[in-house]
């Protein structure tokens, strides 16, 4: 099965996401760090990931 590279940095996100939680909101800069992943392409597999219901958007 091929899984493009935004797939597999989603599914990376949504991981990292549920590891580190801890009951608040976790900043996209400690995502990228963690991940190794670009904040800028961050956002954008982020965005889509919000736009399609399975991350909810937190204020600060």
């Amino acid at each position: 099965m091929m899984v493009s590279t935004k797939g597999r940095y989603a599914l990376r996100i949504m991981v990292d996401l549920a590891e580190n939680q801890e009951g608040g909101p976790v900043s996209l800069k400690d995502i990228a760090e963690r991940e190794n992943i670009g904040i800028k392409y961050l956002e954008i597999i982020v965005s889509s990931l919000n736009k399609n219901g399975l991350l909810k958007k937190c204020s600060r």
